[in-house]
């Protein structure tokens, strides 16, 4: 975990450091990655006239809980982030290290969610029939380039990740403006909306795509004035992305026949651009999306790699990910890659969304509970701390509730990243011996 401290006559001049806009940018990013380009036609498939109100109920449980992140990443800012304020807050105990391990298994579905849209949209260049090994292929390869990119030179795509992040702004602002005017209102009318329970397990289904923000706490270190910067950011980027994807909702919805959804399900987004852009902007959502899930699925390899290799150092995984050749974490890039490698193909990415969600709900409710426990150190208001804690555990409940009755597997899924986590911290350090952090 990078120190907080620096080497003598190292200098890090205040105008080096990110404004506003800067760390607002990591978190759209993060948001505004894989997530929209993969949950959208599941999100529509669910809520279908309510989509749009679908998303916000999302967006105001990620904005709760990015009050407790920015008050927790101005009193503690570090590279180290979640781990950090988790570990802060409750101590170095069982139920730490069970939560630091869910946080990692959790990156490793988010790899997979994108991988399984990486895949959906690589299809979409591959009209008719063709062989299901095909979509196997393309998924498996959105990870396996991105894995020796990592290995090679990680550079070669997060110094373009600026510029990603620009082309799927501007392109999903294109599908907003030119799709508004095929919009049919009626399409988005009570009638046309689920019971309200429907509309809530929706908008939990497809919580992974507000999955992100939570990165501008890892860069808290490098911005300047963080008492105002962290705030503005974390607030900032959420709110803009609720009022984005609301956006894409209502294109979506509005402007596509309900079968045509159906069909066209996991690349709903290439298919909402065809009605104002015609087969053009298909074709160039389609190309936005195996970039953006690309560029996302490479920077989460690099990211959960180097967390691994931080457990690692700490004694929560095998030492074995705490080692580095060629100046890198190969064995946990690698193990990431594998694992990633696994669901993706052999999960539906329904499934994968859900299993995403619930572990980013299970994460952002022990974050809550870190500001609300030590809210007077931090400065926190207590109450809405404790709405955010109380809004993720209820999101998380009726998404156990809805996926029992519609989607088993992906539960037992979710029990059993929460049981393995569980079973390794009791074990590993039993058989090893190796000491939890101190």
């Amino acid at each position: 975990m990078k120190s907080r401290t620096r080497a003598k006559g190292t200098r890090n001049p205040e105008s080096a450091k990110m404004g506003v806009l800067g760390a607002a940018a990591i978190g759209i990013g993060g948001m505004v990655g894989g997530g929209i380009f993969a949950v959208l036609g599941t999100a529509v498939g669910m809520a279908r006239g309510g989509t749009p109100i679908a998303f916000i109920i999302a967006g105001i449980v990620a904005l709760l809980t990015s009050y407790s992140y920015a008050k927790l990443s101005v009193k503690f800012p570090s590279a180290g982030g979640t781990v950090v304020f988790i570990d802060r807050a409750f101590g170095i105990d069982l139920p730490t290290g069970i939560i630091n391990l869910i946080l990692w298994l959790s990156y490793l579905v988010t790899i997979a969610l994108y991988a399984a849209a990486f895949g959906a949209y690589g299809m979409t260049f591959f009209p008719g029939d063709h062989a299901p090994w095909l979509k196997h292929v393309i998924i498996s390869a959105g990870i396996v380039l991105p894995t020796i990119i990592n290995l090679l030179n990680a550079d070669i795509i997060s110094k373009s990740e600026t510029y990603i992040v620009i082309i799927k702004l501007v392109l999903l602002a294109a599908i907003v403006f030119a799709g508004l005017d095929q919009v049919d209102i009626s399409k988005l009318s009570l009638a046309q909306w689920p019971d309200p329970l429907m509309l809530i397990a929706g908008g939990m289904v497809i919580f992974v795509a507000y999955e992100g923000f939570e990165l501008i706490a890892n860069a808290a270190e490098d911005v300047r004035d963080p008492d105002r910067t962290l705030p503005l950011a974390f607030y900032g980027s959420v709110i803009f992305v609720i009022i984005l994807y609301i956006l894409v909702a209502i294109v979506t919805v509005g402007s596509l026949p309900a079968d045509v959804i159906a069909l066209a399900k996991d690349y709903a987004l290439a298919e909402a651009a065809r009605p104002a852009l015609g087969q053009v902007g298909f074709t160039m959502v389609a190309v936005a999306a195996l970039l953006a899930t690309f560029s996302a699925i490479n920077a989460t390899i690099y990211g959960n790699a180097r967390l691994g290799y931080t457990l690692a150092k700490d004694g929560e995984l095998p030492e074995m990910l705490g080692r580095k050749t060629w100046h890198r974490p190969v064995s946990g890039v690698l193990l990431t890659a594998g694992l990633a490698i696994l669901i993706a193909n052999f999960v539906d990415l329904t499934a994968i969304a859900i299993i995403g969600s619930a572990g980013f709900l299970i994460i952002f409710s022990a974050v809550n509970a870190a500001a609300l426990k030590i809210a007077n150190a931090i400065h926190a208001n207590r109450i809405i701390c404790c709405t955010g804690l109380i809004a993720c555990l209820t999101a998380l409940i009726t998404l156990f509730g809805h996926t029992y009755k519609n989607n088993p597997h992906a539960l037992w899924v979710v029990l059993s990243m929460v049981c393995v986590s569980l079973l390794f911290e009791l074990v590993y350090p039993r058989i090893f011996g190796r000491r939890l952090r101190v």
